[in-house]
């Protein structure tokens, strides 16, 4: 008897969070459920869509910036779908033959994103969850694709803002500076309130609960002497840790920096030593 295997598909009846992202950015990868979802959540917090957008442009010119320092190779932990101007895309503008890993734990993104990145030799999407390394190391399409005993560029646009203080984040990161050869780079940006007006906090508060309701997941805010702690042990690139629409910003493409959503992120660039 001949057995067949179907392949997996994406759920697309219940509200997905890297879709969610994929609308605020302006993409094509999401569904009327995420959607909705979306306005829901963007209800609590008008400006989340800027948000979402100041930290995809954070991590574009970031990775602009790691390829002017000679990094080829990139991993993006927690990143959602490769869409909108995504890593991949940014890299093979400046370099051709980058090479770029793109890591999400949840099922449905990763198979959207497989079927984005099908035409993309360079590029792959594999389903591991960010917050155990050894998962990330240890793969096989990792080993076959990347180099690890050369400098990588670690991102993590986002990925800490799920990850739970008695999971401890500081010693993750750790855990990754360690991990990767010298001249390597590790990239942080993460969700804050501490410079918001009382009103702007009190929305962030109903946009974490409404993403805990909407999708089931927790997100933590934290304040930048907490973030900057996470960089013990590494050389900060120049300016340090600043609001992401601070960090090298591209004049004249800035996003509505006057907005309360320009308080509500920081991001920084280290390198490994």
């Amino acid at each position: 008897m001949t057995t067949s295997t179907e392949r997996p598909v994406a759920d697309v009846e219940s509200a997905n969070i890297a879709r969610i992202y994929d609308y605020y950015l302006g993409g094509l990868y999401n569904f009327e459920v995420d959607r909705q979802k979306a306005e829901r959540i963007r209800s609590m917090l008008p400006s989340v869509d800027l948000l979402a957008r100041a930290n995809r442009d954070w991590l574009r010119r970031t990775v602009r910036f790691l390829l002017s320092q000679g990094v080829d190779q990139f991993i993006d932990l927690g990143s959602g779908l490769p869409t909108m101007g995504n890593v991949h895309e940014v890299a093979h503008a400046r370099n051709p033959q980058a090479r770029v890993v793109y890591v999400d734990h949840e099922p449905s993104a990763v198979l959207h994103g497989e079927e984005i990145l099908a035409d993309e030799p360079l590029a792959v999407m594999i389903e591991a969850d960010g917050r155990f390394p050894e998962q990330i190391w240890e793969h096989p399409q990792v080993r076959e694709l990347l180099d690890l005993s050369r400098p990588v560029g670690i991102l993590m646009g986002g990925l800490l803002v799920f990850v739970d203080d008695k999971d401890d984040p500081a010693a993750l990161v750790a855990q990754y500076r360690d991990a990767c050869a010298p001249g390597s780079y590790l990239a942080v940006s993460h969700l804050s309130d501490d410079l918001a007006d009382p009103e702007t906090k009190a929305q962030v508060g109903r946009m974490t609960d409404a993403y805990l309701v909407g999708v089931g997941q927790q997100l933590y805010v934290r304040p930048k002497d907490v973030i900057a702690s996470w960089f013990e042990g590494m050389e900060l690139v120049e300016p340090g840790l600043t609001l992401m629409a601070d960090w090298r910003p591209t004049p004249g493409h800035a996003v509505d920096a006057q907005t309360p959503s320009k308080a509500l992120g920081y991001g920084a660039t280290a390198r490994i030593r």
